[in-house]
């Protein structure tokens, strides 16, 4: 017995020993030219072969450029990613040097808000202020709603459970994905991160953006409404795990958050996107303690189809506090708030308690017959 501890404490103690990848020792330059996407890939697959580890990505002033081509399938499984999380990773961490300054320009700033000392928004090289991985591939389009979305970073397409799960645990830390904009259609055809196949999933203190702001003063472009499918960040499918995000920002996406059951946030930021936060299905509570919504066409919804292949179901939810700036007389045009609920099959049930502190007291709800909304402070 004794000598089988001795054996397991030495496994254990081997594993550890390589359990941390630092993307630098497989190559990646961080100089914002050379495509990384190898090395990046090369220290997932290397995880891989352990089953655990975790993933460092030290800071670069210029970012990792993730150039590489999407992947349709792997070994025959739908993927749709730049980068793969392999099937059979039990525990893998991505980490980041430090916390995400969240946001940048979420509105249009017309040229006259000089005289207000704020500087109009243009496109030009955005500041790398974060621990950055930016993708300027430009994916295919894809119009259908059910279809896989092309990301970043994807889990691949398992069998487990209805989630159809393939690996335990993800966790991402201090980083900033930032999806290409296509600055002649105006909207992004690609999104940043998909960890739908995964059963559980934790993601602090990071971010999930455009390349570019989300509008040119000078050259009269803004972002545009976006037929292709695109989504920020997408957690867990149906019948997950726990689900925790803490400090995360979302902006420029079809859908910002796509959500399901058993999540914990303790804070998000979600701008500038169609659909802010959506719900496919949360049969166990899902809770929100505040959100802060700026220039967001819907800030919480339910799917209307079975999007990205997720089954619709009932959605338990409690959202504890929403702050949130309407965008209504500002560009992007695609921003103005028409519904800060939008339920239309009444799937929702549970509460919100919005706060607007400026504007026009206007907080509309669609459908959510089964959903308390409330306003603070209370009339």
């Amino acid at each position: 017995m004794k000598a089988k501890m001795v054996l397991a404490a030495a496994v254990l103690a081997a594993m550890t020993a390589q359990a941390a990848f630092n993307v630098r020792d497989f190559g990646a330059k961080g100089d914002g030219v050379t495509d990384d996407t190898e090395a990046f890939q090369a220290a997932i697959d290397a995880v891989a072969k352990v089953g655990v580890g975790k993933i460092l990505v030290p800071f670069a002033p210029k970012g990792y450029r993730i150039a590489g081509p999407g992947r349709e399938f792997v070994n025959g499984k739908p993927c749709r990613g730049q980068l793969v999380i392999p099937p059979g990773v039990m525990n893998i961490a991505f980490e980041g040097e430090m916390p995400c300054k969240l946001l940048y320009g979420y509105q249009v700033r017309p040229p006259e808000v000089v005289k207000w000392n704020f500087k109009p928004t243009t496109f030009g090289e955005m500041k790398m202020c974060n621990t950055c991985l930016f993708s300027d591939w430009t994916p295919p389009e894809e119009h259908d709603p059910t279809a896989r979305p092309w990301t970043i970073l994807s889990t691949v397409e398992g069998t487990a459970a209805k989630g159809k799960f393939s690996t335990g645990l993800v966790s991402i830390k201090n980083l900033e994905f930032r999806a290409h904009l296509d600055k002649e259609t105006m909207y992004p055809k690609g999104g940043c991160v998909n960890l739908q196949n995964t059963s559980r999933a934790i993601v602090r203190d990071s971010q999930f953006c455009l390349d570019e702001a989300v509008g040119d003063t000078y050259l009269g472009k803004c972002l545009q409404p976006n037929p292709c499918h695109t989504v920020g960040l997408m957690m867990s499918g149906d019948q997950n795990d726990n689900q925790v995000l803490d400090n995360v920002a979302v902006q420029g996406f079809r859908y910002g958050l796509v959500l399901g059951e058993h999540v914990v946030a303790s804070y998000l930021y979600v701008h500038n996107c169609e659909e802010g936060i959506v719900f496919h299905d949360a049969t166990h509570l899902s809770s929100i303690n505040h959100v802060v919504a700026q220039h967001n066409r819907v800030i919480l919804s339910t799917t209307t189809t079975n999007l990205f292949g997720h089954a619709k179901a009932p959605c338990n939810v409690i959202v504890r506090s929403v702050n949130f700036e309407s965008g209504r007389g500002l560009l992007p045009e695609v921003s103005r708030l028409v519904a800060g609920v939008s339920d239309p099959e009444s799937r929702l049930r549970g509460s919100l308690v919005w706060h607007q502190p400026w504007g026009d007291g206007q907080f509309p709800v669609v459908g959510a017959k089964k959903f308390k909304v409330v306003k603070f402070p209370p009339q």
